[in-house]
């Protein structure tokens, strides 16, 4: 009834690959938006009445390429957000993942695929230096991963009849929101802390706000320390987190959704002590491991703190019978998802084409690209350097010799909106010591010194029209 015809099937195959090299080719070379966006031209385009009796295959899929033209490209010049461009092979595995429609949720129900997602978790440890035996499951992004690390926090370190509203979880003022997020769903309190002049976690004050809490009569539950932060890519000092967390064994978690992958960096890896110490750690491969959206993974050492904390709890339709270890295993026991696409074949397919020192020189080329750009920052009359590159990113400010100092963030976010909507290059916001700054964030191998410096060139034109006449 709703089967193409193999023929049909062929063409609309072969259209789709067609397609899909059109849209890897715009990550190569070319805008971050063909046009720029409009709200009012997508509701002219898409808007149309619920298809009752649906339309030929052909008005779709030139629906399809349209929506596509309108979209955000990762294109060479894109350092909006934390997202990197897909490789050609992750894409294959994403496709291929789609067809087998694998419910990766036990091992009965998909031996293979959650054989190759035990695996990868595992690789995916061994990359970053976290476990050579770790365990964990795939999400779908950072912040399913932070929510679950707070969840585990939970069952390993309170009692079950515990105020959630006494438990308090500790994350420096730079950490990513998402950690608050999870921590309101579940019912925590959240403790801001301070950070030092390098916007890293201070240790000192996280110590003396741990101590005081518990002399308060709160209950100081998780240390959430960050891998690289989404505003300035600090990484805090995880060691130094790591021993408060252990003082007063409290759940150490590393959001390291986007920087963990850097470890793999050789001249990267002296900051990241300590991460492995950590009891959980998040990372998002899609994020600078070259894999489409989704593809996380939360990363623990020992299986059974996950069980504790979501086994024992499933339906009986689903209970195991297996008996041996591995047949009886079953995702359900260490998430919330019960229903779970094969996020995992994408980054196993990456990782056994590419290669762990591949992978690695990618990422140290875009903490390069971040440097170099950097540097024409502070080469520049016409620019401010707000924070040094930390990982691949790096923050800065425009500032026209005849706007007074007051006038500075009103302009930066004025050439902010008219850069967007330019679309020729993208970058995205930050506030660093009470500045408003353009935040570029480099995570595409394919980015050259050349888009580096045609980026720097246009925010000097877009900036020169908007500074008033003197």
């Amino acid at each position: 009834m709703l089967d193409l015809d193999r023929e049909d099937l062929d063409a609309v195959f072969s259209r789709a690959a067609a397609r899909a090299a059109a849209e890897l080719d715009s990550t190569r070379s070319g805008a971050v938006f063909s046009s720029a966006p409009s709200a009012a031209r997508l509701h002219a385009l898409l808007d149309e009445p619920l298809p009752a009796d649906g339309e030929p295959l052909e008005d779709v899929l030139e629906a399809c390429d349209a929506v596509l033209a309108e979209g955000r490209r990762t294109a060479p010049g894109f350092f909006g957000y934390v997202q990197s461009p897909p490789t050609p092979v992750g894409v294959i595995a994403d496709l291929l993942a789609s067809a087998a429609d694998q419910n990766v949720t036990a091992w009965r129900s998909a031996p293979a695929a959650v054989h190759v997602e035990r695996l990868t978790l595992r690789w995916l440890a061994q990359l970053v230096g976290f476990d050579d035996d770790a365990a964990g499951l795939m999400v779908s992004g950072g912040s399913a991963a932070n929510l679950t690390a707070l969840l585990l926090a939970i069952r390993s370190r309170a009692a079950p009849d515990v105020d959630r509203r006494a438990l308090t979880v500790y994350i420096s003022e730079e950490g990513h929101f998402s950690v608050a997020k999870a921590a309101d769903a579940l019912g925590l309190s959240v403790r801001r802390v301070p950070v030092d002049a390098s916007w890293r976690l201070d240790v000192s004050a996280l110590r003396d706000a741990v101590a005081g809490d518990a002399r308060a009569g709160l209950r100081p539950l998780c240390v959430v320390a960050s891998a690289g932060t989404t505003a300035t890519g600090a990484v805090d000092p995880l060691d130094g987190a790591a021993d408060v967390a252990a003082e007063h064994r409290l759940w150490f978690h590393v959001d390291g959704a986007y920087g963990a992958p850097a470890a793999a960096v050789p001249a990267q890896s002296d900051q990241f002590r300590g991460m492995a110490r950590a009891d959980s750690l998040a990372i998002d491969a899609h994020k600078w491991l070259y894999v489409p959206v989704d593809c996380s993974a939360l990363l623990v050492h020992d299986v059974s703190v996950s069980a504790l904390a979501f086994g024992a709890r499933a339906g009986d339709y689903v209970r195991v019978l297996e008996a041996e270890h591995d047949e009886a295993f079953a995702f359900w026991d260490h998430g919330l998802e019960l229903s779970r696409r094969f996020r995992a074949l994408k980054l196993w397919m990456t990782l056994r084409h590419y290669g762990v020192r591949r992978l690695a020189e990618a990422i140290e080329h875009d903490i390069a690209m971040a440097a170099h750009l950097a540097a024409l920052v502070e080469q520049s009359s016409e620019f401010e350097l707000l924070s040094p590159p930390s990982l691949s990113i790096c923050t800065f400010r425009h500032v026209p010799a005849t706007l007074a100092a007051d006038d500075l963030d009103a302009h930066n976010e004025r050439l902010l909106a008219a850069l967007q909507r330019d679309g020729r290059v993208y970058l995205s916001n930050a506030v660093v010591d009470g500045h408003f700054a353009l935040r570029a964030c480099v995570t595409n191998y394919r980015t050259t010194t050349a888009d580096i410096e045609r980026t720097v060139d246009v925010l000097c034109k877009l900036g020169a029209d908007l500074v008033p006449l003197s």
